[in-house]
C-alpha cells in the first residue's frame, strides 16, 4: 500500500497488542497498531489525527513543488524571441544597482519580475519593500515614502526608503505619484540622498529602486503629466514587457504552469481548448489568462479541461485562423464583460470574480455601458 503514489494512512487492529508488533508495523509505514478490545470513540480520534497527518503531508508536497518551481531569475517562461532578448537584459541588470523601469500593460507580470529581480541581485538578503503608488493618497505619499521626523504634529516614523534600505524598493505604477513626490524621489535616485518631511538633515537613501509603469514616462514628461527629472531618473534601464497578444506561442506553457499551481499535476487541456486560448486577444493579459483558467479547473473538477469549460468570447476569425479584427480597448472591453454577464447569467458577483474587478466597479461598468438584464424594463 505504501508504493502507492499517494497512499493511504493505515491504522491496524490487532488481537495481539505485543510492542514488537507495533514496532514493525510502523516501521512498515502503519500510522498506529490498535489493540482489540478498543472503544468506537479512540478509533474516532485515531482517524482524525491519521486524516490530519495525510492532509498535512499533502500541503507540504504541494508547498515543495511550488518552492521547487521558484527559480531566482526570471520566472517568466517563454519561447518568444523578443522576451527572451528582454529577460536577457533583465539578468544583466539585475546585478547593478541602477534604477530600473520596467514597463508594460496591466497584468503582463511587472511587479513579478520585479521580484525575480530583487531575488537575483546582490541585495536578495535585504527587505524587498512594495508599493502601489495609487493606493497611496496624494496627501501622505511623502510621508509614506521619506517619514516623518516628528513634532507637533505628531511621533517620528520611518518611511518606506528607510524600511528598504540595504534592499529594493519597488514602486509600482510609479507614474501615479504626486509630482511633488515624483521629483522627491528623483532627487533621493539621483543623490543619494533624501529628507524627512519636517526634518533639517539628510539621510542616506540606500535602497535599490524597481518602478514599474503602463505609460510612456518619456512622452508623459513632454506632456507635463510625469516629472522630467523623474523619467530621466528612471531611463538608465527600461524592460519593456510584451502584451501576451503578441505571445501566443507563450500560451501552452503559460497554461500548464497556472494549471499546475491551480489543479496540481491533474488538470491538463484540451487540443480545442489550448487553441482557442492562443487565438483570444487578451486585454488582461497573464491575470485574465490565469482567471480563465481557474475557472476552467473549477468547472472540470480537476480534470480535462475542455473548450466548454473557458469563459472566453466569441471571436470571429478568417478562413486561416488569423486573430480577430483590432477592436479599441474600450470595445474590447465592453465585449469582454457582456460575454462574462451571459455566460453567469447575470450574476454579479461570479460575473466580477472571473473578469479580476470588484462588484463595485462592475456595477459601475454596466451602467457606463448601458448593459440591460434580459428581461429587465428599460
Amino acid at each position: 500500500v505504501r508504493e502507492e503514489p499517494l497512499p493511504p494512512e493505515c491504522i491496524i487492529s490487532t488481537g495481539q497488542g505485543t510492542l514488537d508488533l507495533a514496532v514493525a508495523a510502523t516501521r512498515l509505514g502503519a500510522y498506529d497498531v490498535i489493540a482489540r478490545p478498543y472503544h468506537l470513540a479512540a478509533i474516532e480520534a485515531l482517524v482524525r489525527r491519521a486524516a490530519e497527518k495525510r492532509r498535512l503531508s499533502a500541503d507540504n508536497r504541494r508547498l515543495s513543488t511550488r518552492l521547487s518551481q521558484l527559480d531566482t531569475m526570471p520566472e517568466i517562461r517563454t519561447e518568444h524571441p523578443p522576451l527572451k532578448a528582454v529577460l536577457t537584459l533583465a539578468g544583466r541588470a539585475a546585478s547593478t544597482m541602477e534604477p530600473l523601469l520596467i514597463q508594460g500593460e496591466d497584468g503582463t507580470g511587472k511587479a513579478k519580475l520585479a521580484r525575480s529581480l530583487h531575488r537575483a541581485s546582490p541585495r536578495a538578503a535585504g527587505p524587498f519593500v512594495e508599493v502601489a503608488a495609487s493606493t497611496v493618497a496624494a496627501s501622505r505619499q511623502a510621508t509614506e515614502f521619506f517619514g516623518f521626523e516628528g513634532g507637533a504634529r505628531g511621533p517620528a516614523s520611518a518611511g518606506l526608503v528607510q524600511q528598504a534600505a540595504g534592499g529594493t524598493l519597488c514602486v509600482l505604477d510609479v507614474d501615479q505619484l504626486d509630482p511633488s513626490v515624483q521629483g522627491t524621489l528623483a532627487d533621493a535616485v539621483t543623490s543619494g540622498r533624501y529628507k524627512r518631511v519636517g526634518a533639517a538633515r539628510r539621510l542616506d537613501f540606500d535602497a535599490r529602486l524597481i518602478a514599474t509603469t503602463s505609460a510612456d514616462l518619456r512622452s508623459d514628461a513632454r506632456g507635463g503629466r510625469v516629472r522630467g527629472e523623474l523619467a530621466s531618473a528612471l531611463s538608465s534601464v527600461v524592460i519593456a514587457l510584451p502584451p501576451l497578444r503578441e505571445r501566443a506561442v507563450d500560451i501552452p506553457i503559460l497554461a500548464e504552469g497556472f494549471l499546475r499551481e491551480l489543479g496540481g499535476s491533474v488538470a491538463t487541456l484540451s487540443a480545442d481548448a489550448i487553441d482557442a486560448l492562443q487565438r483570444y486577444h487578451w486585454p488582461g493579459n497573464l491575470q485574465e489568462l490565469r482567471n480563465v483558467l481557474e475557472r476552467g479547473v473549477l468547472l472540470s473538477r480537476g480534470g480535462v479541461v475542455e473548450l466548454q469549460h473557458l469563459a472566453l468570447p466569441a471571436t470571429s476569425t478568417g478562413a486561416e485562423g488569423a486573430l480577430p479584427v483590432p477592436l479599441t480597448l474600450a470595445a474590447l472591453e465592453r465585449r469582454h464583460i457582456e460575454a462574462m454577464l451571459e455566460r453567469t447569467g447575470w450574476h454579479q458577483g461570479h460575473a466580477a470574480e472571473l473578469l479580476g474587478i470588484s462588484a463595485k466597479t462592475l456595477y459601475r461598468k454596466i451602467r457606463e455601458y448601458g448593459f440591460q438584464r434580459p428581461g429587465a424594463r428599460p
